[in-house]
């Protein structure tokens, strides 16, 4: 099995703001996503530049997983966001609005002319319904994919559909974009959950973007980590288990029919429980289980 690099919580944090910087350092989030996108006004974008390829640079970060997200193509500030991410080097660069394997073929030559080393990927945000449309199209284009962001509240909007309890308005795009991605092999990370002081509604989706099969979801407040670090991680029973299960099955080889807390076990049931072990263990080299 690859390495497995947690993503349960991904922090957007304005570039534009010097103190969002220093704080991020210490917040026990996955990843982040050092913004020059929603959170950067326009006449703060090229300080805002500046600053995030600085801290993406710079190896502060420890082991959380550091990307840019840059402006979107077609815009005044893209061409220079894509050049200074490239060059500082993040883990990845996360591109708003990709709506089609051109459109990543694009972002790839601007990466590659720019000098982006071989580790920063493409995080392509799915966030229209093209998009969705053509997700596997997407996910395929180029070894440079690392990741689908899915931008749900942009998908609510282009869809004309509303905000509700349980997302039943975009659950087909939803498993649209984690089939592609699985079917592709990449992360796909859950969009932002609005209301900060909505604790319980935003445990509720977690929960729900886990059972789903995201890798973890977006955030927009540092006090949504903890809660995303706990609903996207193996419980210490989910742990007990697999490792249960993985004995049970190495012991009864060659018996025929082999079970554990009386269901069968078959190879496919071991690969979950290994994927469990390893999420888990990834999970402890961080620091934040």
């Amino acid at each position: 099995m690859t390495e497995f690099t947690p993503l349960r919580s991904v922090l957007y944090m304005p570039s534009s703001n010097e103190r969002a910087l220093e704080k991020a350092k210490s917040i026990a989030c996955d990843g982040l996503i050092l913004d020059l996108e929603d959170a950067v006004a326009p006449d703060a974008k090229p300080a805002a530049r500046e600053a995030a390829a600085a801290a993406a640079a710079s190896g502060d970060y420890g082991r959380r997983t550091v990307t840019i997200r840059v402006n979107g193509l077609g815009t005044e500030w893209h061409d220079d966001d894509i050049v200074a991410a490239s060059q500082a080097g993040p883990a990845a660069i996360v591109v708003p609005k990709v709506d089609s394997a051109d459109d990543v073929a694009r972002l790839v030559a601007a990466m590659d002319k720019a000098g982006a080393p071989d580790h920063t990927r493409l995080w392509a945000m799915v966030e229209t319904p093209v998009a969705i449309l053509d997700a596997l199209a997407i996910a395929r284009a180029s070894g440079r994919i690392g990741a689908f962001v899915l931008g749900t509240n942009d998908l609510v909007k282009e869809l004309y559909a509303e905000h509700v309890p349980g997302r039943a308005p975009i659950l087909p795009s939803l498993h649209t974009a984690l089939l592609a991605g699985r079917a592709a092999g990449i992360a796909v990370i859950d969009g932002v959950y609005n209301d900060v002081k909505d604790t319980e509604g935003f445990l509720a989706e977690c929960e729900q973007g886990r059972q789903m099969g995201f890798d973890g979801k977006t955030l927009i407040h540092p006090g949504q980590v903890e809660g995303a670090n706990r609903a996207f991680a193996p419980s210490e029973q989910a742990v007990e288990d697999a490792r249960g299960l993985i004995a049970a099955f190495e012991d009864g080889k060659g018996a025929g029919v082999v079970t554990y807390n009386g269901k069968m076990v078959e190879n496919l049931h071991v690969e979950s429980a290994r994927r469990t072990l390893a999420i888990d263990e990834a999970i402890r080299a961080l620091g934040t289980a």
